[in-house]
């Protein structure tokens, strides 16, 4: 699976939304910084050539639809990231956020319960 640029997984996360859209329906849910209806088209190409998107033709039109689940991507990309930031270690991650304070006590505790649930 490649990579995503930023704008290609923004549009992929509408693409997750919609399940099935023409381009014009991308450009409708892009709320900032919206790209030319020709610039979107082109990330839209870029991301059937890389695998993500595929798409049903009706004459000259294309409706595009994921063909990568969101959550094989969220698999693939927290894979990465817990790789390279945090030697792949899940310990160093979660340490990570709770002295960052972006976790709470109550959330960890919640997380050993559903850890030792599973076990």
């Amino acid at each position: 699976m490649e990579k995503l640029t930023n704008k290609e997984e923004e549009i992929m996360h509408i693409l997750w939304k919609l399940e099935k859209a023409f381009v014009k329906d991308v450009l409708a849910e892009i709320k900032d910084d919206k790209p030319h209806y020709n610039t979107l088209s082109t990330i839209i190409r870029n991301l059937e050539d890389k695998g993500y998107v595929a798409y049903n033709a009706y004459g000259k039109t294309h409706q595009y639809y994921p063909v990568v689940s969101k959550e094989d991507y969220k698999k693939k990309f927290m894979s990465a990231a817990i790789g390279h930031y945090f030697n792949n270690s899940y310990k160093n991650m979660v340490s990570f956020f709770a002295k960052e304070e972006k976790i709470s006590v109550e959330e960890l505790k919640e997380i050993i319960a559903l850890i030792e649930k599973n076990n």
